[in-house]
């Protein structure tokens, strides 16, 4: 962009500006000053006409001829207003205009907008008035618009819009409809609204609206429409004054009695910003909404309104909803009525479904079960879960009923992806019920998640359209996850637990998928990708992965052994945890690894890659690692004996890490005995000897029953696997601390040869 700084300040000729008698131009009253063919021109009239038939106007050549003859600025502004009278208000085409341009050129409006000085007896805003309306009158053609000589007008038409005036002189407005005008049009150009916005308009423009001076209602239309085109760069540059805007609507928002509070509905999802809500909008939002919803309404009363608090719903979560009975009551209204829509729109046959208003159902039937299985702290009181879970359970039949009719060609239509993302929310917490409706929809759902997957892209491109659909038609939103196998995840974690669905899945190819989908998510975590800057959707997607594994180890055991693609996970599990356990922040993904890799292990034991090679050893080795250093010896005040106790790192997620913890030593003991260079390996480690220490060190009523019994069958199979191992636990005292913890495996164990 050219900047206006880098034009000299031009004034107009020397002396005062002289204008003939007879042209001069009188303070303007009555027609506004910008109209061709009257006092001055109005860009508004600058449209395509009816042409010459026979040709050029003879007098229009001549004047513009003189115009461009013009050796001064007298001249040059008696010339142009001879064109005025050349040409009849209106009548002017696109060819017209641009002769007329190319007679005036950029000079004579630039000098005009910059000059302070004024004729006698003309105001001091009557030649930037006559600037700005050349501006509009060239602006009308898109190819002007984006001229350099109009983007570096920016500062200066944006301070019009807020410059103090007379609000009744006929001039001054002319002006602010002009500049709005040039503002509009710069906007409709490609690269037009990031101009705008770095020449200061949103400010000025939030200013304009909230001055509620003239024009004001363009100013919101503008602001609406820069919003729509790069909401981000908007919050970037101007916050401070959208907010003051948010806080102006949602207060009208609240107070409003008449249907100016369903436009508002309309607007207001433009203006919530993509950081915090300030809280007192929270409030005027909410009660604002709770008036509309809790009265009868017609649906185009209604929708907005859904789609309002949608969007407060997916920006907040429940944090705009006021705790106590009426905040219970607004939210199991809310829910009620998303359900009602969404069972009326899919059920109802021979009707166009309101896509959108859908969408925004499903965001709040999400909030729904996000509130229904919070267990504290929740908004809804136990009567009102058990009502919504059963408004809802019908909800959902009605989805998985419209999901069943979905063909192959609108696998790729963001309605059929919202509709798949609210049953993966269900599925995540609900499988019992419409066991046998999901399970007729599971062979759909895999081919969903495979068709979207290997179209990575496009699965992108549908949640920015999922979020266009559930905010409103002009604004994209916050960015919704961009994979159906992520949001499908969780539903499918509960479903391999249980035989029919893990049937149905493993027939489908859904096993293979995941393996496929396990790996590109790891590629994402490799080095040479910065981990810190990874959602944490990715790192929570291979956890839930390596559940699904957990549960297909442990009831489909054949199918780990058959299928090669349990192989190539188990190559990833092995080449990369030693590098996992080593990371600050990833213990809870380091566990998941772990444990799955040595449950897999103990099926694969007998391929080539777990026979003591490079990959092998460490793999178990960051394995003993992690299982090795959950506990520690803690001294205690008033005591001679130190006490077990959870490590730092561990202490935090315990409650997450403890059964994966059990499990893989559970897993390494398995191990041992199947793989003959394990018990040397772990003896170099000196994992037995500091296990033992460990339990000599602290007093065995601090170690409970369910950790001895799992560290002894650890140090039992390492004992009777090699003999040095055994030699090593007797010189760590291991027959006197087995006595002490009543290890009677192992003691039997350390006592033969």
């Amino acid at each position: 962009m050219v900047l206006l700084s880098h034009f000299p300040e031009v004034t107009l000729d020397q002396g005062p500006f002289f204008i003939p008698k007879d042209l001069r131009v009188q303070p303007f009253k009555g027609a506004p000053p910008r109209e061709l063919g009257k006092a001055g021109i109005m860009a508004s009239d600058c449209e395509p006409a009816l042409n010459q038939a026979e040709g050029r106007n003879p007098t229009l050549e001549r004047y513009l001829g003189a115009l461009r003859e013009a050796k001064n600025d007298s001249e040059q502004f008696a010339a142009l207003l001879l064109v005025t009278k050349a040409v009849k208000a209106g009548d002017i085409d696109a060819k017209t205009r641009r002769r007329i341009f190319d007679a005036v050129g950029f000079t004579f409006p630039n000098r005009l907008l910059t000059t302070k000085e004024a004729p006698d007896g003309c105001p001091d805003h009557v030649l930037r008035a006559l600037g700005v309306a050349l501006l509009a009158c060239f602006c009308s053609d898109p190819e002007l618009a984006a001229h350099p000589q109009v983007l570096n007008k920016i500062p200066i038409l944006s301070t019009f819009l807020t410059a103090r005036g007379d609000p009744d002189d006929a001039a001054r407005r002319s002006m602010i409809d002009d500049t709005y005008q040039c503002l509009t049009a710069v906007a409709g150009t490609p690269r037009g609204p990031r101009h705008l916005i770095a020449g200061g308009t949103v400010s000025a423009l939030c200013q304009a609206y909230l001055g509620h001076g003239y024009g004001f209602d363009q100013a919101l239309a503008l602001l609406v429409g820069l919003l729509a085109a790069a909401e981000t760069q908007c919050w970037k540059e101007g916050e401070p004054d959208l907010l003051a805007v948010l806080r102006g609507l949602s207060e009208d928002f609240q107070k409003a009695e008449d249907a100016s509070k369903f436009e508002l509905c309309q607007l207001l999802p433009l203006f919530l910003p993509p950081t915090t809500v300030p809280s007192e909008c929270l409030r005027d939002l909410q009660a604002g909404l709770a008036r509309i919803l809790g009265s009868k309404l017609s649906s185009w009363q209604r929708n907005p309104a859904l789609k309002l608090a949608a969007r407060l719903a997916h920006a907040c979560g429940s944090d705009w909803i006021p705790a106590g009975n009426s905040g219970s009551k607004f939210l199991a209204l809310l829910v009620n009525l998303a359900c009602v829509e969404v069972r009326l729109a899919l059920e109802e046959t021979g009707t166009e479904v309101k896509e959108d208003v859908v969408t925004a159902c499903y965001a709040l039937m999400e909030l729904g079960i996000q509130e229904c299985t919070r267990c504290e702290q929740s908004l809804l009181k136990e009567p009102q879960k058990v009502q919504l879970v059963s408004d809802m359970k019908e909800a959902i039949g009605s989805v998985i009923h419209y999901l069943q009719q979905v063909g192959p060609e609108k696998q790729k239509e963001p309605f059929v992806f919202a509709s798949v993302r609210i049953l993966g929310a269900w599925l995540a917490e609900e499988t019992s019920s419409l066991r046998k409706e999901v399970c007729q929809l599971l062979p759909f759902l895999v081919r969903y998640a495979k068709t979207l997957y290997e179209e990575a892209e496009e699965a992108n491109d549908l949640s920015q359209q999922v979020a266009t659909l559930a905010i409103s038609p002009t604004t994209p939103g916050p960015t919704w996850p961009g994979d159906a196998l992520r949001l499908l995840l969780p539903g499918w974690c509960h479903l391999t637990v249980e035989d029919g669905p893990r049937e149905i899945l493993i027939k489908e190819g859904a096993p293979s998928l995941l393996c496929k989908y396990f790996l590109q998510q790891w590629e994402l975590t490799s080095p040479g990708h910065d981990t810190s800057v990874l959602p944490d959707s990715v790192e929570i997607s291979l956890q839930t992965c390596c559940h699904i594994f957990l549960n297909l180890v442990v009831t489909a055991p054949g199918l780990i052994k058959r299928d090669a693609c349990f192989t190539s996970l188990m190559n990833t599990l092995m080449a990369s945890l030693p590098a996992l356990v080593q990371q600050q922040g990833r213990l809870l993904l380091a566990a998941n690894v772990a444990t799955l890799g040595l449950l897999m292990a103990r099926l694969l034991s007998t391929s080539p890659a777990l026979q003591g090679t490079p990959a092998s050893r460490g793999f178990f080795a960051a394995a003993i690692l992690f299982l090795s250093q959950s506990h520690v010896a803690r001294a205690t005040a008033g005591s001679d004996q130190a006490v077990l106790a959870l490590s730092p790192d561990y202490e935090g997620i315990w409650a997450d890490l403890q059964e994966l913890w059990f499990l893989g030593m559970q897993a390494f003991t398995g191990c041992v005995p199947l793989l003959p260079w394990l018990a040397p390996a772990a003896l170099r480690s000196r994992w037995p000897q500091e296990l033992l220490q460990l339990l000599g060190s602290v007093s065995p009523n601090s170690v409970k029953p369910e950790m001895v019994a799992a560290y002894q069958g650890v140090l039992v199979e390492l004992a009777r696997a090699n003999r040095l191992c055994r030699e090593a636990m007797r010189l760590q005292a291991g027959e006197e601390t087995a006595s002490h913890y009543h290890m009677a495996a192992l003691e039997q164990c350390l006592a033969e040869p």
